[in-house]
């Protein structure tokens, strides 16, 4: 049964069916976080974007999905989230262990252009059991509105049928510098984007405190908007988000080392961040130094550390 905090959290989704609200609920309740509002999700889309031995080389079991399967149930984390073939590698035989969020677009590392490829439909999220669909957005990219228009409609369908919708929002592309990528303006506007689009769960980098557009920096610096720590601008992403009636939760980006991890999900927990989504910072440690990472995570996020 959901408690008081994940019940609050889900009156913030007026529109949504209750098979959305249930699958929502299904990953919020789920693993050693479960019922506290905050999230620990496991994703392994990286294969897709940069390739197997980029992602896998330097801990070879990480190749085998019932690997990837395992080490987000025993790590108790809320959700895995990957594209359908790794999915559907284990659906079987891990079914109803943890819940599962498809991952229905996808980029390459040989691509030239800032884009996205529909990998999956909602109907594949449903024949394998899914709790929701992902999908990622490049604001600033040539393609953007595409994409936009593509990720509205899934996300259409998957409320319809009672999945719940997460949307990577990452800026690139287009006119923004490389720094601008992870500025405070331009991350604020992505989370902001996808909360128009219509997410449940938003996902996006951790800001810097760079300003990228001249237009927003006038803006943050005339109603003088603190985002001089990394708590304060994680604050300000989850006001972006309708004022942290979404779930906001933030990339744990390429593997560092555990006290700059660390010190990141501190951020995240009191600037009012909803959690982390850890792919390579897991799957690329030994299981045992994954495992114990991700235990000090959550005891962060439980407010033991």
């Amino acid at each position: 049964m959901p408690t008081d905090t994940v019940k609050r959290i889900l009156a913030n989704y007026e529109s949504d069916n209750p098979g959305s609200k249930a699958n929502l609920a299904r990953i919020l309740m789920q693993g050693r976080l479960g019922g506290t509002g905050r999230m620990l999700i496991l994703p392994v889309d990286q294969g897709f974007e940069h390739g197997p031995a980029r992602s896998f080389a330097g801990n070879p079991p990480a190749y085998d999905p019932h690997y990837l399967y395992q080490l987000a149930i025993d790590a108790g984390l809320n959700a895995l989230a990957a594209p359908l073939g790794l999915l559907e590698t284990g659906a079987d035989t891990f079914a109803g262990d943890i819940p599962l969020i498809l991952k229905a677009n996808s980029s390459n590392s040989l691509a030239t252009e800032k884009d996205q490829a529909i990998t999956a439909t909602v109907d594949d999220a449903l024949r394998i059991g899914c709790a929701a669909v992902g999908y990622t957005i490049y604001p600033a990219s040539e393609h953007q509105f595409e994409m936009m228009e593509e990720v509205r409609a899934a996300a259409e369908e998957a409320r319809a049928k009672g999945l719940a919708v997460v949307v990577w929002s990452y800026p690139r592309g287009g006119i923004l510098s490389k720094e601008g990528e992870t500025a405070i303006d331009v991350v604020a506007y992505g989370a902001h984007m996808a909360a128009l689009l219509g997410a449940h769960i938003i996902k996006v980098k951790i800001p810097t405190d760079h300003l990228e557009q001249p237009e927003a920096k006038a803006a943050y610096e005339a109603a003088n908007v603190d985002i001089s720590t990394a708590t304060a601008r994680i604050r300000h992403i989850v006001q972006c988000a309708f004022n942290g009636k979404r779930l906001m939760i933030f990339s744990g980006g390429a593997e560092k080392g555990e006290d700059a991890l660390y010190n990141d999900i501190r951020a995240i927990r009191d600037g009012g961040g909803n959690g982390s989504i850890i792919g390579r910072n897991s799957f690329q440690r030994s299981r045992d130094d994954a495992l114990a990472m991700l235990g000090e995570i959550i005891k962060i996020y439980l407010d033991q550390d």
